[in-house]
């Protein structure tokens, strides 16, 4: 009985190893060191092989436009979020006048007080003239001094510079009051070009400096791969090098694309060559290229 136990064992044990060594050794020559090489057939073809380099870059707008205020102020409005496209005069924001308004009726007030001291110079450079001519004929029929001539030709001749300085004035606060018009004008921020809002540094009630940008626009139609290569490929480069194909991963499939230009830069490795690779693109790909990030 006990004999038979052992045998009954023995025959499990088998039954269990057995299989596991099959499957290892099936394993072992299908996917293991002894597995069989896999070979692919083709079709032998005739073609021309042309070099290709391969690198990595990123989607840029060659023409951007930061729009900001020409003189320290506050945000007022902003009408354009990320993402939006303007055309070109469209305002797209505006700034606070805060005093800007004020000012410009005081420099309007001197304006007025300008033309009225105009008219007076001209008033008395009219009637200094007029003595200067009255005692010219005295002073020749000898019914006045030489003396009294002289001195209303002077009049005359101060009569005159205060009117040219009068004029002077007038034509200083016509300036300065332009010059107050046109800050107020800057005020409004208007899209120089058609293009699409990839950025809005800036929220209402945020004061901002001169040149400091409230919204980026990007123009669509001159967007581009900035490629960087290696300097091992990229030495045999040239620029008469034919039409080159990047690829734009986010795009789903290649894109055709010419070279632009290259330049070298002045990297931590000795040198670096970075070709760029201008893309031109179908119009609802460069909607899909505008919207990317910055």
């Amino acid at each position: 009985m006990r004999a038979l136990k052992l045998h009954g064992r023995t025959i499990a044990l088998i039954a269990i190893i057995v299989p596991l060594v099959l499957v290892f050794a099936y394993v072992a020559m299908r996917s293991g060191p002894l597995a069989p090489v896999k070979v692919t057939v083709v079709r032998v073809q005739e073609g021309t092989v042309s070099p290709a380099l391969f690198g990595i870059g990123t989607v840029e707008a060659r023409h951007s436009y930061r729009i900001g205020p020409t003189l320290a102020s506050r945000v007022r409005r902003v009408e354009v979020q990320v993402g939006d496209r303007v055309r070109a005069g469209e305002v797209i924001g505006e700034m606070d006048a805060v005093d800007l308004s004020d000012r410009i009726r005081a420099q309007e007030a001197a304006l007025k007080r300008a033309q009225a001291g105009v008219r007076e110079a001209e008033a008395r450079q009219a009637f200094a003239q007029a003595q200067s001519r009255r005692y010219d004929k005295l002073s020749a029929l000898q019914a006045a001094s030489e003396e009294l001539a002289i001195t209303r030709r002077q009049e005359r001749e101060i009569a005159e510079a205060g009117l040219i300085a009068a004029r002077e004035e007038l034509a200083r606060a016509q300036s300065e009051r332009a010059a107050l018009v046109a800050q107020r004008d800057s005020l409004k921020l208007v899209a120089p070009v058609d293009g699409v809002v990839t950025l809005r540094e800036a929220e209402p009630g945020t004061t901002v400096v001169a040149g400091q940008a409230v919204v980026e626009l990007i123009d669509p139609a001159s967007l581009w791969i900035n490629l960087r290569l290696d300097q091992v490929n990229a030495g045999d480069w040239r620029a008469s090098c034919p039409p080159a194909s990047s690829c734009a991963r986010a795009a789903e499939r290649p894109c055709r694309g010419v070279c632009c230009g290259w330049s070298r830069r002045r990297m931590p490795s000795p040198r670096n060559s970075s070709p760029r690779s201008c893309l031109r693109v179908r119009p609802n790909r460069s909607r899909r290229l505008a919207s990317w990030p910055r």
